[in-house]
């Protein structure tokens, strides 16, 4: 993790960090506030920036790492899921030290893939997540503040998870013929289910339609702690299967037209009724290394 120059090059990003929160302060308004990281690769800058909220700016560095890695749970790095926390577990890692002395091939035995060579370089302050990989899904998720527990509760929410998804996906060019949901439940018990369907799909509604089937389908009905969804069997096509019982070419045009007006005037300018008020129990998030 050492740097040439580091002392010098260090007071250049704390400069730069606090001339962003002083210009958002001044040109937005002091209601708004911004956790900044820094650190030598961008997963132990993001770390940082979770470290004080709702208006901090943290640093992980060669000197400091340690004593943060002993406080933080495996769950709090992104990229660890129930399922990925599962899998270190059942090679004898329990916390994030663990995580950190596992030699490679511990790690591989849990991930068995490519990812642990990530995770082992990650955690040492080395930048992998620069890398261009062919986009293979697009997805969202949220964690509930508040318990709920029947579908049609939980459908404002999933309604703005695929609304965001569906935009992205469609910003890049691409329909999907798969959809993935998992819920997490506050007690801890995990549920998932893919689904890929014959023909390919691009509307937020049927991105939507195809997601509620899925979640009624959980036999569980007990307080969800996160939603999450994404689409996948990606493919950049400009023509698809016209519908026996609906006008796809009317239906392009009013996807492309509402796509158009909220990349003019916001991203929620225009947005399905279940959607409205969703701002009160789901707020909106930059997703890491979403923006370029």
């Amino acid at each position: 993790m050492d740097l040439e120059g580091y002392p010098s090059f260090k007071k250049g990003m704390f400069a730069e960090a606090r001339e962003i929160k002083k210009r958002i302060s001044e040109e937005i308004g002091d209601w708004i506030t911004v956790s900044i990281g820094i650190g030598t690769n961008r997963f132990l800058a993001k770390t940082a920036a979770g470290l004080t909220k709702p208006d901090g700016l943290d640093e992980i560095n060669f000197k400091n790492f340690m004593s943060i890695y002993k406080k933080l749970s495996l769950r709090d790095f992104c990229g660890i899921s129930f399922a990925n926390e599962k899998r270190l577990r059942e090679v004898g890692i329990y916390s994030v030290v663990d995580f950190y002395n596992a030699p490679v091939g511990k790690l591989r035995s849990a991930f068995k893939s490519v990812l642990a060579d990530f995770w082992f370089l990650r955690l040492r302050g080395w930048e992998v997540d620069d890398i261009e990989t062919e986009r293979k899904s697009f997805g969202n998720s949220y964690s509930l503040p508040k318990p709920l527990c029947r579908p049609d509760d939980l459908a404002p929410i999933l309604q703005k998870l695929v609304f965001k998804t569906g935009a992205r996906m469609r910003k890049k060019g691409f329909k999907a013929k798969g959809i993935s949901l998992a819920v997490f439940y506050r007690d801890r018990p995990f549920w998932h289910k893919s689904v890929t369907f014959q023909q390919y799909f691009f509307a937020t509604t049927d991105i939507y339609k195809k997601a509620f089937e899925i979640l009624s389908q959980s036999p569980f009905k007990k307080p969800v702690s996160k939603l999450a969804v994404s689409c996948f069997s990606l493919a950049k096509i400009d023509k698809i299967q016209l519908g026996l019982f609906e006008n796809t070419g009317r239906k392009i045009n009013l996807v492309k037209a509402v796509d158009r007006v909220n990349k003019k005037w916001g991203d929620f300018c225009l947005i399905p009724g279940l959607m409205i008020n969703t701002d009160k129990f789901a707020v909106d998030r930059i997703a890491f290394g979403g923006v370029k």
